[in-house]
């Protein structure tokens, strides 16, 4: 079968590009356009641009542009004809299709047609539940005894699979079905001499993809069979890939973008249960370890995860992994645990909807007392364990992306254990630099000719902008706040100048604006952003204007989860420190580089020896610097 063209034509009249997009992508008005995060690619700052003036979309990330048609082609992996029907069901066109021959229907698209056998199977199963004696008094039976409403059961489209060995074969094939793309499917399973149903005697529960067809199948048998594992899955197909699926994000996705969190199970009836108690921001992994490719389709909805815990410990430390990887893909992470022997299905039922929904609120805790709390478990003065904590919440920290992120969490580790800042982020830094090893390692491994000069290269052009970063960060301080007092004593601009000097900066505009300041300082001139602002030079106007914009933008999430940044005026003294620190730090790795390169090429014994002592001394002065930062050097 195909569609009509007049059923093309109403669809695409109808199509609003904002409301289609709006279900997968959080977006944002910005004048006459909308902007959001990439769904095509991992990216922080969006760069996904919608234009509703002439129903077009922009993803600048990955180069993808097209209407709404392209947008869900793309983002699901359907064919053109599976993206009208996927919009004709969501605008309720009734889909007019045009009669051809079974012949014809066999040369369709493969993948194409395992979307049609999956959703007919989806069908079949549906039909057996609520239509035969068997279903009806096994299946329905034990949906409802787990207190699934008829509504709860049609929303996920549950079914059962009929206790015989070729009840959904025969009616394929009776239907005109082709049992080799049965097998391709995963319904059925051959061997030499037989072929048979994949499920037989179990409730099914359909997964579906984004945008809401039958993809694959979780089957749960509901008595003790010998040999017999409890659920049962499909097996991955052309179609179906389990690490690249959450269970339930069809029907949770709209609710993810507006509540702006998500929570996340174990199990299938989980998900159900929650949805079923109105809460309905949740999806599983469906009965596999979180991948990093789940944790990007989440993402996609929200920045905020909310892992759903069992009671039992062992299980919790097994899941720590996941919890580690949403951090690394940049996000906020929250954990619930439930009570022993209770899990999200059936303390949702113990609890009714409103009790779930206060207990989930006030027992939803931040990853650092989690991990803490999970740890310790009565050990709080074990100094060993204490230890072990630690390193364990410290290589949590190593791997979030964000900075500011990861300075918050520092304190917030610091409050909650009461050791020092400094020596976590000591003991931070010592686990950046030992994982940067580890990556080194690995790359030698796998390009074993990679040459010493190839690491030095970009160890220089790390440094390099490191340098920059730092100089670009004194000149802000200086147009900002150069005239505030430091500790009642004296100006920020003349302590400046006076532990810079007489270093010079390595980027031509910064120490430009550096010998301004020096120059009309001498003069008895106040020099700000007002002076900048109309100084001659347009490129240092223009840098200027870059430099007094804020310097953060700080999320609203964080006082909402009553964690408060500090404004960067509150902590302006030990912001000068550190930078003159570390310009004075990076000034003297660059100097212990130059001088290693000239005792490399040096053959005259007395020279090596002079290059030696000085570079003994670099070092010393090296360790000056790099202790206060807490900065582990090799």
């Amino acid at each position: 079968m195909s569609i009509s063209q007049s059923t093309i034509e109403e669809i695409k009249n109808r199509v609003d590009i904002i409301d289609v997009i709006g279900d997968f992508v959080t977006l944002k008005r910005t004048g006459q356009h909308y902007k959001g995060k990439s769904p095509f690619s991992d990216e922080k700052t969006p760069s996904f641009i919608v234009f509703p003036r002439n129903q077009n979309f922009k993803d600048f990330s990955s180069g993808k542009q097209g209407d709404a048609i392209s947008f869900i082609m793309e983002y699901d992996g359907l064919s053109y004809m599976e993206a009208i029907r996927y919009l004709g069901k969501k605008y309720g066109i009734e889909i007019e299709e045009e009669e051809h021959s079974p012949e014809a229907i066999q040369k369709q698209n493969e993948r194409e047609s395992l979307f049609i056998i999956l959703n007919y199977a989806k069908d079949f199963y549906k039909n057996a539940l609520v239509n035969t004696d068997e279903g009806k008094s096994i299946g329905l039976s034990y949906f409802k005894e787990r207190g699934f409403t008829d509504e709860t059961i049609e929303k996920f489209e549950l079914g059962y699979s009929l206790e015989q060995w070729n009840a959904l074969e025969n009616d394929a094939v009776s239907n005109g079905y082709n049992p080799d793309l049965l097998e391709k499917a995963g319904l059925i399973i051959k061997k030499e001499d037989s072929q048979y149903d994949r499920f037989r005697g179990r409730v099914i529960f359909p997964i579906h993809s984004i945008t809401g067809k039958a993809i694959a199948f979780g089957a749960r048998i509901l008595k003790n069979v010998k040999n017999q594992p409890k659920y049962l899955n499909s097996p991955e197909t052309d179609v179906y890939s389990k690490s690249n699926v959450l269970y339930g994000l069809f029907q949770a996705s709209r609710s993810i973008r507006q509540e702006d969190n998500c929570f996340l199970v174990e199990g299938y009836t989980d998900v159900i249960s929650l949805h079923q108690n109105g809460v309905e921001n949740v999806v599983s992994s469906s009965g596999t370890s979180l991948t990093e490719n789940q944790i990007k389709l989440i993402h996609r909805h929200t920045e905020n995860i909310t892992v759903l815990f069992d009671g039992d410990a062992a299980g919790i430390r097994a899941s720590l992994r996941g919890i580690d990887m949403i951090l690394e893909q940049g996000m906020n992470v929250k954990a619930v645990v439930f009570p022993d022997g209770e899990d999200p299905d059936s303390y949702s039922r113990k609890l009714g909807s409103m009790g779930f929904k206060v207990f989930l609120k006030e027992n939803a805790q931040d990853f650092i007392h989690f991990k803490t709390k999970l740890l310790l478990d009565g050990r709080e003065n074990d100094p060993i364990k204490k230890a072990d904590t630690i390193t364990h919440i410290i290589t949590s920290l190593a791997i979030i992306p964000d900075q500011v992120k990861r300075a918050v969490y520092i304190k917030e580790t610091s409050n909650l254990l009461g050791l020092e800042e400094q020596l976590l982020y000591s003991q931070l830094n010592k686990i950046i630099l030992n994982q940067r090893k580890e990556k080194q390692k690995e790359e030698f491994k796998a390009q074993p000719d990679l040459l010493v000069e190839e690491v030095e290269k970009t160890q220089q052009k790390e440094s390099q902008e490191s340098i920059v970063f730092q100089e670009r960060e004194a000149i802000r301080i200086l147009i900002n706040y150069g005239f505030n007092q430091i500790e009642n004593e004296y100006k920020l601009v003349d302590h400046y100048l006076e532990e810079l000097d007489p270093i010079e900066f390595s980027n031509p505009i910064y120490n430009t604006i550096l010998q301004v300041f020096k120059e009309e300082i001498r003069n008895g001139k106040v020099v700000d952003a007002d002076y900048f602002k109309m100084y001659k030079d347009p490129e240092i106007r223009n840098e200027v204007l870059n430099l007094i914009s804020d310097r953060h933008e700080v999320s609203e999430n964080w006082e909402r989860y009553r964690i408060f940044v500090p404004k960067e005026q509150d902590v302006l003294t030990n912001s000068v420190y550190s930078n003159i620190l570390r310009i004075k730090f990076h000034k003297i790795k660059k100097l212990i580089s130059l001088n290693l390169q000239e005792l490399k090429k040096e053959t005259d014994p007395d020279k090596q020896t002079d290059l030696q002592k000085i570079n003994k001394e670099l070092k010393k002065a090296e360790a000056a610097f790099s202790n206060p930062l807490g900065i582990v050097v090799s």
